[in-house]
């Protein structure tokens, strides 16, 4: 009897002990995953470091700070502003599309990754299609901001951006927004957007499959356009798209 006694004594601290060890460890990840999450969302904003390099120029006016920030990462080719929303970033572009994926504006890695080019695009956004890729972040962080312009009321709201370069300063009119998936040749393929005739067929598509658009913008083959693409959901093919007009 004092055997199976002990025995069952035994028993009991064993299952206490395990079950602690699994408190123990379900906390110690939870606390991680708590961690890691926090320091992904924090690292979608811009902290006071960054911010210094921000640009001021008006518009047509030079940006020496962002020369400044390209000395650090050579990358860096400009800082885009979408009013009144949380887009307000430096740009950077890659060797590929993939490479600021899962990398700051400095290089280093980071989940929320960085505002990046299409690597096809000329830095100085001389083509007549510049394609912009971020994250979409729960918090409004990157270009989470985008799937915001999917709701009429808040595309009507706003308008207007800037982007800044480091010999100029434009001004950013908002077009149009659309919902699409990111095999859609018409948003996705810039090699193909060269031409008039090509830019016209763009034109065309956004007119006729927008979910939001400013008819009354007039917009042109002679317009250089800026898209700003960022997943509508993280287990979807989805994107939203906001496109708009650069002016000088």
């Amino acid at each position: 009897m004092d055997t199976i006694s002990f025995v069952a004594r035994a028993g009991n601290r064993i299952l206490n002990l395990v079950v602690s060890m699994f408190v123990v460890v379900a906390l110690s990840y939870s606390g991680y995953v708590l961690w890691d999450t926090y320091n992904v969302y924090r690292g979608a904003f811009l902290n006071s470091d960054l911010l210094q390099f921000k640009p001021s120029g008006m518009l047509g006016e030079d940006n020496p700070t962002l020369e400044e920030l390209m000395a650090i990462n050579e990358d860096v080719l400009g800082w885009i502003v979408i009013d009144d929303t949380h887009i307000d970033y430096p740009i950077v572009r890659g060797k590929d599309d993939m490479e600021y994926v899962n990398k700051d504006v400095y290089g280093e890695f980071s989940l929320s990754g960085a505002i990046f080019l299409a690597s096809q695009n000329e830095k100085d956004f001389s083509d007549r299609y510049n394609l912009i890729y971020g994250h979409h972040m729960d918090n409004g962080g990157m270009f989470g901001d985008i799937m915001e312009f999917l709701d009429e009321k808040y595309f009507n709201d706003h308008k207007t951006g800037m982007l800044y370069l480091p010999d100029t300063t434009y001004r950013i009119e908002l077009w149009a927004c659309i919902e699409t998936d990111a095999y859609d040749d018409n948003v996705f393929a810039v090699n193909n957007k060269n031409t008039e005739e090509e830019i016209a067929d763009f034109i065309d598509y956004v007119e006729n499959n927008a979910l939001h658009i400013r008819e009354d913008m007039g917009v042109t083959t002679s317009d250089r356009l800026v898209a700003m693409s960022t997943c509508v959901n993280a287990a979807t093919n989805g994107r939203a798209i906001m496109i708009g007009r650069i002016v000088s």
